[in-house]
């Protein structure tokens, strides 16, 4: 049963795969000690790059998901050091992280947050080795209907789930659907948004999409903040980085709880690490704070958003290897590195590519060790990339989004579309919207409107066939679920609170 696993270590203990292991932990570190830079721009920088370097599909991978791992390690220090996350996934880290910092404690904080965070994502690489096989059996039973009801799922999901305003995030779910359609329908001929130029006839590159909708968005940002001088706050003092035993066991019943939590949200898709943080957080101060002391300083407090995030990011991969759907607006990245080499995951993907799953699956064992190595000792070195003036930052950025598109296409039309993009990435983003529902609905939206192309093909164009076996039923009810329970509970806690308050 784990024969992947055996072949994916021979696969990730050769040399060019071990050092590539290392690259991406510590470019992942560097970039989510960045804020703002974080996993999904890092990746979607340097994942043409590795492709057109002609890296084998599984190094590839190996080094974007050191890059994902690595940035979950790397959010945490700007977080402790000076109150500004660096990405959606460490807000919950700077709640008692600062405050421990400003006690004189950075040091301590950024040696239990490694540890935390690498509890937390061993466990869930665990879980992601005894549970994606297992998921890929039953997977293997979906055909185009139900793997539509679970598209619906994971958009129902994330609408539920995702940021603190569902109305924007399904609107930016349907934005990512309706780009999906640009292009020539493959089933009628019927041209879709292409607004009559030849250019848009395939559709709009995923590389494309991706580099402007984060990286040029995320460099305009840079811009922005340059010219109006907005200073970062003042780095707190680090002293000594290496933990306590005695402060590692005083959390950690909250470190494991916080690992679960984070693996099984990882899981769902359309989820992701600030979800699991925010739930392990908010889950950890209800059974645990009962000094009112979260907020103001408490290990625990930041130990669980720590591990949470780091499980969240190994579990986001089981939905990915095994449905093809992205667990996170990170793995829809990774989904499309695959597709690059015309891999495409899903249930058959443990048979076919054993190759690629157990080399991945490998690589994160060793990056997580890896990790851990890097980020003990070397805090201090790391937390030093967060006084990089962003005169040099922006044009590095700039210089390698460019380059790497450019590399993959030879055509300037690519690099129009991508600046393109990245100012309507920036208007988005200007108005309060995330962008990771927009590139999962343009990953889903392909995908799901070609399962139900193949479903009402089958059916004769019946819809019944969508909600007419048990697995189909299962999913709308559990879409349906998660839908609208928050909006119910929502309703009943302002009915009742207010009335036993008072």
């Amino acid at each position: 049963m784990f024969d992947f696993l055996i072949q994916g270590f021979g696969v990730a203990l050769t040399p060019l795969n071990l050092g590539l292991a290392f690259l991406g932990a510590l470019l992942g570190t560097l970039f989510g000690a960045l804020p703002g830079i974080g996993p999904i721009n890092g990746i979607a920088i340097l994942m043409p790059l590795a492709y057109t370097l002609g890296l084998p599909a599984e190094s590839s991978l190996i080094l974007l998901a050191g890059i994902y791992t690595g940035s979950e390690y790397g959010g945490r220090m700007s977080s402790i050091l000076l109150n500004v996350p660096g990405d959606a996934g460490a807000v919950m880290t700077t709640l008692d992280g600062h405050p421990l910092a400003k006690k004189g404690l950075a040091g301590p904080a950024l040696g239990l947050s490694a540890v935390s965070s690498f509890i937390g994502a061993t466990v869930a690489i665990l879980g992601l080795t005894l549970f994606a096989p297992l998921l890929a059996i039953v997977a293997v039973k979906f055909g185009p209907a139900e793997f539509f009801a679970l598209m619906i799922f994971a958009f129902a999901s994330m609408s539920a789930m995702m940021g603190k305003d569902p109305l924007k995030t399904l609107i930016g779910a349907v934005l990512g659907v309706l780009i999906s359609t640009v292009g020539v329908d493959s089933g009628t001929g019927v041209l879709r948004f292409t607004f009559d130029m030849p250019e848009l006839y395939d559709g709009i590159d995923f590389v494309v999409m991706i580099i402007g909708l984060f990286a040029v968005s995320e460099i305009l940002l840079m811009l922005e903040h340059a010219f109006r001088h907005d200073q970062d706050g003042e780095m707190a003092p680090i002293g000594r980085v290496m933990v306590k035993l005695s402060e590692v066991l005083y959390c950690k019943w909250a470190i494991l709880r916080s690992s679960v939590i984070g693996f099984v949200i990882g899981v769902l898709p359309g989820t992701g690490a600030s979800v699991a943080s925010a739930v392990a957080y908010t889950t950890e101060k209800r059974i645990s704070d009962h000094d009112n002391s979260f907020g103001t300083g408490n290990m625990r407090g930041l130990a669980a958003p720590e591990a949470a995030n780091n499980a969240s990011a190994a579990g986001s991969f089981v939905p990915m290897l095994t449905l093809g759907i992205p667990g996170s607006g990170t793995t829809a990245i990774l989904l499309g590195a695959l597709m690059l080499y015309n891999i495409n995951p899903g249930p058959m993907m443990f048979r076919e590519q054993p190759m690629v799953v157990g080399g991945l699956i490998a690589s994160l064992y060793i990056g997580n060790v890896m990790l851990l190595l890097l980020n003990l000792p070397l805090a201090g070195v790391f937390a030093r990339v967060l006084q990089v003036p962003r005169w040099l930052l922006v044009p590095s950025v700039a210089i390698l989004a460019f380059v790497g598109v450019y590399q993959l296409h030879s055509d300037l039309m690519a690099i129009y579309l991508m600046l393109a993009i990245g100012v309507f990435g920036y208007l988005l983003r200007k108005f309060g919207f995330s962008l990771a529902p927009v590139v999962l609905g343009f990953v889903l939206g392909g995908l799901m409107e070609e399962n139900l192309r193949r479903a009402l093909s089958i059916s004769g164009g019946d819809l019944a066939i969508l909600w007419q076996s048990g697995l189909s039923i299962g999913l709308w009810i559990a879409a349906a679920a998660v839908a609208f329970i928050p909006l119910f509970a929502g309703r009943l806690k302002a009915k009742f609170l207010p009335a036993r308050s008072a």
